[in-house]
């Protein structure tokens, strides 16, 4: 239970803090301001609860450790309702800040609606086509990340929080320009329950990541090795 608590809590500030970055801070800090505040959103949490849950709070990323084998179905499945919540939560306190706050500039503008969540939902010019090949390669790197960083076999797990915050940071600077990046259906999950209008996309940010899953599994199963590693290059 302990671990299921700490990636709802872990996701909604995921939701709050990061998508927060775009819905409080957007226009002064841009994209670059955005993109660094998701890395660094995730960099904290994996060093505050990556010893309870292993700090997945992303639905792609629980789905590419149990298709590694590192851990089981059921416990994948709880992992993802608890990030659904946690992403629903943090979404449901942003919403209510932008309905408190008259007059604020607020930004994380989706132009369907005039929402200021930050939904992922395709920027002018983008098309589905273009968003979801974004979305499996941008996904496929940052699963690749973690998956080589938190596995036991090689010398690096130290680091790992620091290089999983930097790739998502990274996949966020690229990626915020075609759908606002996702990498992470409950990210994208959280925000489209108080918007609507995302949940015509909302189909890329869930086939994209999931696909990018599991080309990041199959090709860290061939970069692997094969058996733990006691000294670093």
């Amino acid at each position: 239970m302990k671990k299921l608590f700490a990636e709802g809590i872990g996701t909604m500030f995921l939701v709050i803090l990061a998508c927060g970055s775009a819905v409080l801070a957007g226009p002064k800090i841009g994209t670059l301001g955005i993109g660094l505040c998701f890395g660094l959103v995730l960099l904290g949490l994996c060093y505050a609860i990556g010893g309870i849950s292993g700090c997945h709070v992303n639905p792609a990323v629980s789905f590419s450790m149990w298709l590694s084998g590192r851990m089981k179905f059921g416990e994948m499945v709880g992992y993802i309702v608890a990030q659904l919540v946690g992403a629903t939560i943090g979404a449901g306190f942003l919403f209510w800040l932008t309905k408190v706050g008259a007059g604020f500039e607020y930004g994380g503008t989706t132009a369907q609606s005039g929402s200021f969540l930050a939904t992922n939902v395709l920027q002018s010019g983008a098309t589905p086509l273009m968003a979801l090949i974004t979305e499996a390669l941008l996904t496929f790197f940052f699963v690749l990340v973690v998956l080589g960083s938190t596995d036991s076999r090689t010398s690096f797990t130290k680091f790992g929080g620091l290089a999983i915050g930097l790739a998502l940071g990274l996949v966020n600077i690229v990626g915020i320009p075609v759908d606002n990046c996702s990498v992470n259906p409950a990210r994208s999950f959280g925000p489209a329950v108080f918007d609507p209008t995302a949940w015509g996309d909302f189909w890329i940010m869930v086939v994209g990541p999931l696909v990018g899953a599991i080309l990041a599994t199959l090709a860290w199963k061939a970069l692997a090795p094969a058996k733990e590693q006691t000294q670093g290059i």
